[in-house]
């Protein structure tokens, strides 16, 4: 059975930080394309990160600079550094997995594999 599952999130004031972990289980973890995305009340989901089968990352131009995608594949666990949150990073944020060798992409109708997400709320 595959699962996904969120930690780390939380309330930050603006410019504060949060790590975000998303422990994976039941699927081959090397073979597969990683992502974060984050969806707020009433918006549509987007994309945050990826991070491929060999380590290449893509960002969300809103977070470029800010985040970091990350994995360890002993552990199993995708992470998302995130610094200098603004209230605009309000959401809930869910990690995904596709089977995928090469670039990842950031539709999430193509990622097969979802966490229930964890809340990251930041406060101006």
């Amino acid at each position: 059975q595959v699962q996904l599952a969120e930690s780390g999130g939380g309330s930050v004031h603006a410019g504060g930080s949060l790590k975000l972990s998303c422990v994976v289980s039941g699927l081959p973890f090397a073979d597969y394309c990683l992502g974060w995305f984050r969806q707020a009340p009433g918006m549509e989901r987007e994309a945050v990160a990826q991070i491929d089968i060999d380590d290449r990352t893509t960002y969300a131009e809103s977070v470029k600079g800010r985040f970091t995608i990350s994995k360890d594949s002993a552990e199993k666990t995708l992470y998302l550094q995130m610094n200098n949150l603004s209230p605009e990073d309000t959401a809930l944020y869910s990690c995904a997995a596709v089977l995928r060798a090469g670039i990842c992409g950031d539709r999430a109708a193509d990622f097969h594999y979802w966490g229930r997400g964890t809340q990251v709320t930041v406060s101006s």
